[in-house]
């Protein structure tokens, strides 16, 4: 299995989202069920496979983020120096200035500038420095990125 990296952020929100579908998510869906089969309602409809459906996701997704907290490692500190995971890089490039933070996979938003360490821009940044240029051949054509700054 793949090494998985985690931010500290990311962590957290992992975390808190695993407590959520532990505390809340998870008895909802329960009382649900107990609710459905008090009235008789846990027949072959619609209805009883929608909540059937929803449990075993809830289930599905408890499990994941348990195996995957359990096995990440977490990334509380990078250096401003070499571009990392946890790292936020201002770029350059021919249409204009880029910021990107480098995060495990788990953590991709790309609507926020959270960018995999494993996608093509973040291999090509990861170990490098301010001044450094980066090539990166992307089926939409070869895009060049200068690193300005490393926060």
């Amino acid at each position: 299995m793949a090494t998985k990296f985690l931010t500290e952020e990311g962590r957290k929100r992992l975390v808190s989202e695993l407590e959520q579908l532990k505390t809340v998510e998870r008895p909802g869906i329960i009382q649900r069920i107990h609710e459905a089969k008090e009235f008789g309602e846990m027949s072959e409809g619609n209805e009883s496979d929608e909540v059937r459906n929803e449990q075993a996701f809830i289930e599905g997704r408890i499990l994941m983020l348990e195996r995957l907290l359990k096995d990440a490692v977490v990334i509380s500190e990078h250096s401003s120096d070499t571009v990392s995971i946890g790292a936020t890089v201002q770029t350059k490039s021919d249409d204009g200035e880029h910021e990107y933070t480098i995060v495990g996979t788990d953590e991709i938003d790309l609507a926020n500038g959270k960018i995999s360490n494993e996608s093509p821009l973040g291999q090509a940044l990861v170990g490098r420095k301010v001044g450094e240029e980066v090539t990166v051949t992307t089926p939409g054509g070869a895009f060049s990125h200068e690193i300005l700054r490393i926060i």
